[in-house]
């Protein structure tokens, strides 16, 4: 007779929340590394984690509680980083967009998911319910997404992150609704459904006074005092951004938006960088844990006969969502570039969906079947999605000639960004970035005597440079249609000092896509690319690059040769003297 398989006892990692958390670790380290070696997002390993430590799976996941206050943290920091590098100045110049853009989304996702819905067979309420939660995408997991890809500040990023603000807002008020419903319920009347949303309102204009009195008074005098101690800066700065996500959550709001005003309120101050820096890593580390909380919530045994009507809810959030995102972003004069890059964001469901239709659940309106829907499509269309998103570059490259249906004969919003900003030709070099290695590069090719063009998809870092005097567009190095429109002909040196990602160079390197662009173009000068790996210099010179730059490498050889020269004038001035004999 056969011997049954018997799975291995690790109910001792229950006796312990430490045990349970250094399972999670290694867990994480080991899938973390399959997944780099097969080449998959990291955030997709991360969601495996969950669903493997969850209850369908090895069921390590116990403490709850601890493993949601890591998550809840980790949320509170990364919207804290993101509201540090929020310009009071962008809001109110991308506000329209992110309105129009967010709410028509929101609109047109919920109408069409309703008739959806009422296709697919489900009734009424349970249609509307699924349809609202179809409308909310992941802030968490696209801000994280546009971190590794370093697009947080391109045009694409910002407009991004400005709806996701907005569907933020109308989750809150629909959970508003919903709780106050429920409050309602219990006590037998309508009224209290009015009072508990006025309330929530008060207070938030309340907080949101608190927040533009604290920046105008005080923000700047007390972090310039705090920041004497870095370790001080760091531990207030943390304290600050849970401290107002929670205080945003116990009145009512989503602890993003709490911890999203925490950042907005210090990025007006001169050490928002230096935070930033230093609040990277902890973020990381601590998202871990909400994509680990994520994974367990998937209760995979809810999944069975929804597959598909799940199948049909996730081709609809995966195509119809940017859709809708790309034509409204078209019709408001954005480049179909832009739109499809800020649409691909919306082509997943939020973790609030499935906090959505729990309450739903809770209140006795929808079933566990809708719930396992909803789940079904969460699941579908966050890992699709993470792939979308990671290779959206490539992914725009194929369908760039069928997407020109959604874009204006003039997309005159982007084009106030950059064509009328120089006159074309009379550049001797092109500079494609302007962070701090950049503008080192820029400051000694002036100094030579060089007349510069500098590119950079950072509105404000553009609008720093040429507040100096210096030329400087909105651009992307990564759009051919932006590489098209640069007078390279009369350029005598293309050089790239965009940053990187640490792992090297990938399909969607911006490196790569650059010196593909120059080929396209018939670019015939120089071509300077700057890279933190040495293994890199063979890819790029095979791509066509001319002269590999290295910062660390160049920059620790000139110090070398710096203090040789050194060493020999001192050996050479008449006033030296040699060490006496031993």
């Amino acid at each position: 007779m056969k011997k049954r398989a018997v799975m291995p006892d690790i109910s001792f990692l229950h006796s312990s929340p430490f045990y349970e958390l250094t399972a999670l670790i290694t867990l994480a380290s080991v899938v973390g590394f399959l997944g780099l070696m097969l080449r998959q997002p990291m955030i997709v390993s991360f969601i495996a984690v969950g669903v493997l430590a969850g209850p369908s799976a090895l069921d390590i996941v116990q403490s709850h509680e601890h493993i949601e206050l890591l998550a809840e943290l980790g949320i509170a920091v990364l919207l804290f980083l993101v509201g540090l590098k929020l310009d009071l100045k962008l809001i109110r110049t991308l506000g329209p967009v992110a309105l129009a853009t967010g709410l028509g989304q929101v609109t047109f996702t919920s109408v069409i998911g309703f008739f959806i819905g009422i296709a697919l067979g489900l009734d009424t309420i349970q249609s509307l319910y699924v349809a609202v939660a179809l409308t909310f995408s992941s802030t968490i997991i696209i801000v994280k997404l546009l971190s590794d890809k370093r697009e947080v500040d391109s045009l694409h990023g910002r407009i991004a992150i400005g709806f996701l603000i907005v569907q933020d807002l109308v989750v809150v008020f629909a959970m508003m609704v919903l709780s106050a419903f429920g409050v309602g319920e219990q006590e037998g009347g309508g009224g209290s459904i009015l009072v508990h949303i006025g309330t929530v309102l008060l207070y938030g204009f309340l907080m949101l006074g608190f927040v533009v009195l604290f920046v105008r008074y005080c923000a700047t005098p007390l972090v310039r005092r705090i920041a004497h101690s870095q370790e001080l800066l760091i531990i207030f700065a943390i304290g600050w951004a849970a401290m107002l996500a929670a205080i945003g959550s116990e009145l009512g709001f989503s602890k993003e938006l709490g911890g999203l005003l925490a950042g907005i309120s210090l990025a007006s101050t001169p050490f928002r960088e230096a935070i930033v820096a230093r609040l990277s890593s902890l973020r990381d580390f601590l998202l871990l844990f909400f994509f680990v909380a994520l994974g367990s919530q998937l209760d995979l045994g809810l999944l069975g006969v929804q597959i598909g009507p799940a199948l049909v809810f996730s081709v609809f959030v995966l195509i119809g969502n940017p859709l809708i995102v790309m034509i409204i972003m078209g019709m408001m004069g954005y480049r179909k570039r832009t739109g499809f890059l800020a649409g691909l964001t919306v082509a997943q469901i939020s973790e609030f969906s499935l906090i959505f239709m729990s309450m739903g659940l809770t209140l006795g309106h929808v079933s566990a079947e809708s719930l396992g829907l909803v789940t079904l499509v969460g699941l579908i269309t966050i890992s699709l999605s993470v792939y979308m998103i990671t290779y959206s570059h490539s992914l725009y490259r194929v369908l760039e000639t069928s997407l020109g249906l959604f874009e204006r004969r003039t997309p005159f919003r982007e084009e106030k960004l950059d064509q009328q900003h120089y006159a074309k030709g009379g550049q001797d070099v092109i500079l494609f970035g302007l962070g701090r290695y950049g503008k080192a590069i820029a400051h000694y090719l002036q100094e030579q005597g060089y007349r510069l063009l500098a590119v950079d998809f950072n509105p404000d870092e553009v609008r720093r440079w040429r507040n100096q005097g210096c030329e400087a567009i909105y651009g992307d190095a990564s759009d051919p249609a932006f590489l098209a429109s640069l007078p390279l002909n009369c350029v005598r040196w293309v050089v790239s000092a965009m940053p990187q990602q640490s792992i090297g160079i990938t399909h969607e390197d911006p490196r790569l896509m650059l010196l593909e662009g120059l080929k396209q173009q018939g670019y015939k000068g120089g071509i300077a690319i700057s890279t933190q790996h040495v293994n890199d210099q063979e890819i790029l010179k095979e791509k066509g690059a001319t002269l590999i730059l290295l910062p660390f490498y160049d920059a620790a050889e000139q110090a070398v040769v710096q203090m040789k020269a050194q060493e020999e004038k001192a050996e050479s001035s008449p006033l030296s003297t040699s060490p006496p004999d031993a």
